[in-house]
């Protein structure tokens, strides 16, 4: 790649922000008037930086978009040695330009959701931090550097989804995230140990050119833990059990995680890693399978939730499902994956800052029971958040319709069994999705209010707790304004002449256009069909029949959805009871024998001391007689030895 100034700079593109959080963490309380305010110029020179190579990329020839830039030795031991260093290319653009907009946009709406936060420069700390971390994991060259970055940002959303930790819930919320994410982290580091063991490498360039030589075995159990490492920061089956619980964070941290960071680092991963999965189609096929499962496992979690964060987040695991889906297709899919994580970006931060904005507005009140006709109170919110809620359907234009429909055309593609389950699953969870986030909407906007304005005249509410809804101040909606034009237009403008697709064809390659099993005009007509029956069914259901503010009973479904299809039964059935009684016999088994043989010799050796002890008289008397002692049984050993 020739001289290009602007991308020689990129690592300050991490010194910004990680430089802000510690200057905020070190300054304590001395930076809390201004602290917020340096928090946001720290993510935005990041986005501005990012936005400027970009522009010096797309001066480029495709094939001169790669950058690798050295910084320093950073593990000469023995046979491994690495070098700490940045890769900038298309692939990694892509996600700091996610990262550092969306981050920046979030940082300034915390500035006015978090105003009367006593803590809310500490919390400005934590979010650079988050920013920092990630722009670590994707911009390494390396496996051992992007493990970094991966590692920070499990402690940033640790910090953060604990940052009210005051009430347990919310720590334990904390912890559940960082032990489940620790889990995909073995699978990480045992993927690097394969690396190491069959290439003697961990740095991407050295990895890739060895895989197409690498024994088939070794690729398949590489890919396998790297699905699984995927699994723990993506919230994938069967570790997704952490993402509902996440919401006990901030607004803003939830919108930062669900959107720009945490759970886009397993997609990222496996498309980084294309070469070895290339390799290893068992892992592929795995990834795939993982995807399909929790798409529909995190849609038919979202349909009975009441709590409008966790309906959000259940919709966060689903979609994250269908870029998973498309990256375990292989070539065909992985461009589509990376595009609708773009997309899904920009609307689901739109909607979770529309969240935020509805709590701000109703007193913190989080249950979509409890809302209802709240357009007339939040015109601003309620058209930002529409904007997000038609994207997340797929209803042309908006941007949803042109990422995920790409992935359900590819997951309809091939041979065998796989088009003939992957692309119906697809297809299902499109139109469960807009069941259900049509039952956000509804519930929250549109019907009849379930909340008492404080009205003498309105009788019929005196039983409905009071509440003001207003509009938020002009920081929250701003960028939610920004967010949702994002939602409207970034996917028709990416998806003209395949824009996308060819951008992340230096990291992708290129591929030849296939045809689905179903003609791509049918699957179009039915996607839009099937979303508008889910829509449909649920406008009759939220917004034209009345909604009972005490949830009905339901189905058995229904009962087993509301409490996340028992997955936190299964995990403490299966892992953490076992994992108890486990360590409840080491426990014991350290007590009675280990400590038990050490108290034991110790006993001893005070019995022998004190007996010895006492022999100590300072008679002459009494040591001569011991000497005579010793000397006969000395005798009498030595004789009986003869005998």
């Amino acid at each position: 790649m020739q001289d290009t100034p602007l991308t020689n700079l990129a690592w300050l593109l991490i010194a910004i922000p990680l430089a802000s959080a510690a200057v905020l963490l070190v300054g304590g309380r001395r930076t809390n008037a201004w602290g917020h305010w340096l928090g946001v110029v720290a993510a935005a020179a990041a986005a501005l930086l990012g936005i400027g190579i970009l522009i010096e990329m797309l001066g480029l020839p495709e094939t001169e978009r790669i950058h690798d830039i050295h910084l320093f030795s950073w593990i000469p031991a023995g046979d491994l040695s690495v070098d700490a260093g940045l890769l900038v290319d298309p692939l990694s653009m892509t996600f700091v330009l996610l990262i550092t907009f969306v981050g920046a946009l979030i940082h300034v709406y915390s500035v006015a959701y978090m105003e009367h936060d006593e803590n809310r420069r500490r919390f400005f700390a934590y979010l650079n931090l988050f920013v920092a971390a990630m722009l670590v994991l994707v911009l390494a060259d390396s496996y051992a550097l992007l493990f970094v970055g991966w590692e920070g940002v499990g402690l940033a959303s640790y910090l953060l989804i604990g940052f009210w930790n005051q009430r347990t819930e919310y720590a334990v919320a904390a912890k559940k995230a960082f032990v489940m994410n620790r889990v995909g982290d073995m699978g990480m580091l045992i993927a690097m140990m394969l690396m190491f063991a069959s290439i003697g490498a961990v740095d991407f360039e050295t990895v890739f050119a060895a895989a197409e030589g690498t024994n088939e075995g070794i690729l398949t159990a590489t890919g396998l833990m790297l699905v699984l490492a995927a699994c723990g920061k993506s919230a994938q089956f069967p570790l997704q059990a952490w993402l509902g619980d996440a919401m006990a964070g901030p607004t803003p941290v939830s919108a930062l995680i669900h959107a720009a960071t945490m759970v886009t680092a397993g997609v990222y991963l496996i498309v980084r890693s294309a070469p070895v999965f290339e390799g290893a189609p068992t892992a592929q096929l795995v990834a795939a399978i993982i995807g399909a499962i929790t798409l529909l496992f995190g849609a038919i979690v979202g349909c009975a939730k009441d709590d409008i964060k966790k309906t959000l987040a259940a919709s966060t695991m689903s979609q994250i499902g269908y870029m998973v889906l498309a990256a375990g297709l292989g070539p065909i899919g992985y461009a589509f994956a990376i595009f609708h994580l773009v997309t899904h970006g920009f609307f689901k931060a739109g909607m979770f800052l529309g969240a935020g904005s509805v709590m701000h507005g109703m007193g913190d009140e989080v249950n979509m029971r409890r809302f209802g006709a709240l357009r007339r109170s939040m015109q601003i919110t309620w058209i930002t958040f529409g904007a997000g809620w038609l994207a997340i359907l797929g209803i042309p234009p908006f941007s949803g319709f042109w990422s995920k429909d790409k992935i359900i055309e590819a997951a309809f593609v091939g041979e065998g069994w796989q088009p003939w389950v992957f692309g119906p699953i697809a297809l299902l969870g499109a139109g469960i999705t807009a069941f259900y986030m049509s039952r956000l909407f509804f519930m929250t906007f549109h019907g009849k209010a379930r909340w008492n304005d404080g009205d003498s005249a309105n009788g019929d509410d005196s039983d409905l707790p009071v509440k003001h809804p207003h509009e938020s101040p002009a920081l929250m909606t701003v960028p939610m304004i920004i967010l949702a034009v994002g939602s409207v237009a970034l996917g028709g403008l990416l998806a003209i002449g395949d824009t996308f697709t060819h951008w992340l064809e230096p990291v992708t390659g290129h591929v030849e256009h296939h045809d689905p099993v179903i003609a791509i005009p049918v699957l179009i007509a039915a996607t839009i069909a099937i979303v508008l029956a889910g829509a449909f069914i649920a406008w009759r259901q939220y917004a034209v029949s009345a909604v009972p503010v005490t949830p009905p009973e339901g189905s058995v479904l229904t009962r087993a959805a509301r409490v996340d299809l028992y997955q936190d039964a299964v995990n403490e059935a299966v892992f953490a009871t076992p994992g108890a009684r486990v360590t409840e016999v080491l426990t014991e088994a350290d007590t009675t024998v280990v400590d038990g043989a050490a108290r034991g010799l110790g006993s001893g050796a005070v019995g022998l001391g004190t007996w010895w002890g006492r022999l100590q008289t300072g008679f002459v008397r009494s040591y001569a007689s011991i000497m005579v002692v010793g000397v006969v049984l000395a005798v009498v050993v030595v004789l009986a030895t003869r005998v």
